[in-house]
């Protein structure tokens, strides 16, 4: 009886200091999760070149509020010439790309990622490129 008692002790214990800090006012609000469809609402991407494995574009902020801390994703996935006999080793690779300044609403910025390492040269293939948003803030202002 005593280690239930004591278990049910810490249990309420710690139930009741997570609903004191959850329920002090001015406490940080709830981060919402965005679908790719709500986004592609929120930022967009325009004038995407690839050129000698540089990717550059610009990052269009649609939203009503700053946007900051955008995420990218760019991809190079190898394509084999012969599918059906790919070579020992895929030289695809992938990276997640922070831009450092701040879309303010409706402006947009230009952005320019260079692996930090040449992509393979291998021959028997090529490379796709795409580049998505993997991630953002939207700045929302107290009291909104």
């Amino acid at each position: 009886m005593g280690f239930l008692h004591e278990r049910w002790t810490r249990l309420v214990m710690a139930s009741s200091s997570a609903w004191i800090l959850l329920s002090t006012p001015g406490s940080v609000q709830p981060q919402s999760v965005k679908t790719h469809e709500d986004a592609r609402q929120v930022l967009v991407l325009e004038k995407v070149v690839v050129k000698n494995g540089t990717v550059s574009g610009e990052v269009i902020n649609r939203s009503p509020r700053l946007v900051r801390a955008v995420q990218l994703f760019i991809r190079y996935t190898w394509l084999w010439d012969a599918e059906t006999k790919p070579g020992k080793q895929d030289p695809s690779s992938s990276f997640y790309y922070t831009l450092r300044e701040e879309i303010k609403p409706g402006a947009r910025i230009p952005f320019m990622f260079e692996p930090s390492s040449p992509l393979a040269r291998n021959g028997g293939g090529r490379y796709e490129t795409s580049v998505s948003v993997a991630g953002f803030t939207e700045v929302i202002p107290q009291g909104s």
